[in-house]
């Protein structure tokens, strides 16, 4: 019996990345650009030393307003949302009664509205999820008409100030709007490289105008998701549905410093009692930990972690080659008795049993920008 999937989805860049020789894939239910010419390993290097451009178009986009949006957000995850500066950006999860991860998101809080980007393979379950506890007085409303690309990299602030006089003031994980090659943008100097950078988003019928225009600048290259899977992993930066699932709980994934202060003593969110007992207690199954591998082979995801005794003690859930490190790195979630740094552990690949050893994260140092104080 065949079964029927749903035909893939274009973003509004599909043709230029078709023009630009991207090699597309099926990527959460969207055709998206793995790589392009220059290849995985130039790309990766590119955005580490220049400015690279992704296409990140297949993110869902939200505004959450009303008189009660941001009480009625944070009653649904851990993160502190009430208290959240107008024009700033908070990272955060939806967790579930059972204290899982349901998703990881960004929440900007604007003048009259929160603004959301979530994640491209749970947007449709997220929208549910919020329509499912969506009160009277707060109105949700998707964002389809817009595009979103992230420009990342040591010289992607250099760039964009020549079409948004002002970006270059803005702090890591703030928010702002202001007109790029005569759009209307939205732009949040945050991204997923552990660079410097700015997600963009951008009215969809403007948006093959702004990034030809990115794309004109001699800084700039068009990079695909293997790199930005190369990148985050390198920045010790998780992806839902590997490192994050509803399986681990926010303390478990190693993201504590995402649960506000004051939310830690109230609580008030799914799955509370787990996770405020969890920090309380430390009782908890497993931990995520960065793994760097002895010698050159990589652990990729599902390899094994053993003790020196042949005890298996977890799994990889992310990992490959860090160009920029120049060796193989991973992260995983093992027994929290395993979980200190430059612990040994053993990593089972193609039948062996290689050295590793537990790491601090990220892998390299970020660059993200704050002003000095």
């Amino acid at each position: 019996m065949t079964v029927d999937h749903p035909p893939l989805l274009k973003t509004p860049l599909f043709a230029l990345h078709g023009e630009l020789g991207g090699k597309m894939v099926p990527f959460a239910g969207y055709l998206m650009p793995v790589q392009y010419p220059l290849g995985v390993l130039g790309e990766h290097n590119h955005t580490r030393t220049s400015a690279g451009l992704f296409d990140v178009s297949h993110m869902g986009q939200l505004v959450i307003s009303g008189a009660g949006a941001d009480r009625w957000l944070e009653s649904l995850l851990p993160g502190n949302i009430i208290g959240l500066g107008i024009g700033h950006i908070r990272y955060s999860m939806f967790t579930s009664e059972q204290g899982g991860i349901l998703d990881d998101l960004m929440i900007t809080k604007r003048d009259n509205d929160l603004f959301l980007v979530v994640n491209a393979a749970c947007k449709t379950q997220d929208i549910a999820h919020l329509h499912a506890h969506l009160p009277a007085d707060v109105t949700l409303t998707e964002l389809d008409e817009r595009a979103l690309v992230a420009l990342q990299g040591p010289k992607a602030a250099g760039v964009l100030t020549r079409f948004a006089p002002g970006v270059e003031n803005m702090d890591f994980m703030t928010y702002a709007e202001m007109p790029v090659c005569g759009a209307d943008c939205f732009i949040s100097r945050s991204g997923y490289t552990g660079e410097d950078g700015y997600e963009i988003s951008i009215p969809q019928d403007k948006a093959e105008k702004v990034c030809r225009t990115l794309l004109g600048e001699e800084e700039v290259a068009a990079i695909g998701l293997g790199a930005r899977d190369s990148l985050r992993l390198e920045a010790g930066l998780c992806l839902y549905g590997h490192d994050l699932t509803t399986e681990t709980t926010p303390v478990e994934a190693s993201l504590l410093w995402a649960i506000g202060k004051r939310r830690r003593a109230e609580g008030g969110f799914p799955g509370d009692r787990i996770i405020l007992d969890q920090i309380k207690t430390k009782n908890y199954q497993k931990k995520r930990v960065g793994i760097l591998p002895e010698g050159r082979a990589p652990a990729r995801e599902g390899t094994g972690i053993f003790a020196a005794d042949g005890t298996e003690i977890g799994s990889v859930t992310s990992g490959g080659y860090g160009p920029t490190l120049g060796g193989p790195v991973a992260m995983g979630y093992v027994k929290p008795e395993f979980a200190a740094i430059d612990t040994e552990v053993f990593l089972s690949v193609r039948g062996k049993q290689l050295p590793a050893r537990v790491a601090k994260m990220p892998f390299v140092p970020n660059h993200y920008y704050r002003k000095k104080s």
